[in-house]
């Protein structure tokens, strides 16, 4: 293990990996760091707490996640930690990783190989609604697609047993949004931007349906056929076009103009 970095001006000094991984690795980790500071932009980070992984190339499911004790908005490629299923570190890195993150995330990368991304959350907005027992609602045209992949995990306490993992994988089953009740919410792509966009649709679904219910006037909801024909034309969009890589070159561009030392 390697001495803690030293800071200049705030700022952690932590030497570039580039050097040390592949091609493709190095574009998930600066994809990575970029929605870690995306995540913190749109205020959805919780100080150091939450996580958000991405599985790295090759058959032995070594993931990367956010180093213990920095914040959304300092992380960057060379900070991120790669460790295995065990929670090993497989790369030298002078931090470690949260031990809750590690069981909700290696349970992921370990059972779903679609999931390249997991993004966990604990927003205000997603914590309510895991709160209530009616659960996200299908109240906006937001809300659709968040809401046909959802399900959800009862809450156990803080996930550090083992043991948790084998049912929170029964809860998720092949859905790509998972709430956890009294907890946050997940969501996962087979890309980072995949995950990040369903997270920002999900984060929205679930603003407008507490400020909705809050108004306490009465709802107007889909019809049963407004709702089946919505669905029809969302995946006829979803299957037809690229938006979603277009989506998410556009959110690298933000950050890149936000803070582009990320890449670092």
């Amino acid at each position: 293990m390697t001495d803690t970095p030293n800071t200049t001006n705030g700022i952690l000094d932590i030497p570039s990996v580039k050097d040390n991984v592949s091609a493709e690795e190095w574009r998930i980790r600066c994809e990575l760091a970029a929605a870690y500071r995306l995540t913190a932009h749109f205020g959805w980070d919780d100080l150091i707490y939450t996580h958000i992984s991405a599985r790295v190339p090759g058959p032995e499911h070594h993931f990367l996640m956010n180093p213990m004790g920095l914040m959304f908005d300092e992380i960057t490629a060379s900070s991120l930690v790669k460790i295995d299923l065990n929670g090993d570190k497989v790369m030298d890195n002078p931090f470690g990783v949260n031990k809750a993150g590690f069981t909700i995330h290696s349970a992921v990368h370990d059972a779903r190989d679609d999931a390249l991304c997991a993004l966990h959350l604990h927003t205000d907005a997603g914590i309510a609604i895991s709160n209530l027992a009616e659960g996200l609602l299908p109240l906006s045209q937001s809300s659709l697609i968040p809401y046909v992949m959802h399900a959800y995990h009862a809450y156990e306490g803080f996930a550090t047993r083992p043991d948790e993992k084998e049912r929170l994988v029964n809860s998720l089953g092949d859905k790509k949004v998972l709430i956890l009740r009294n907890h946050g919410t997940m969501t996962l792509g087979s890309t980072v931007g995949q995950a990040f966009e369903l997270a920002y649709f999900l984060e929205k679904a679930c603003r407008i349906q507490l400020l909705t219910k809050s108004s306490g006037m009465e709802i107007q909801n889909m019809s049963d056929e407004a709702f089946q024909t919505a669905l029809r034309d969302m995946y006829a969009v979803l299957d037809g076009d690229t938006s979603a890589n277009l989506c998410w070159a556009a959110l690298m561009r933000k950050a890149d103009r936000l803070d582009s030392s990320y890449r670092n």
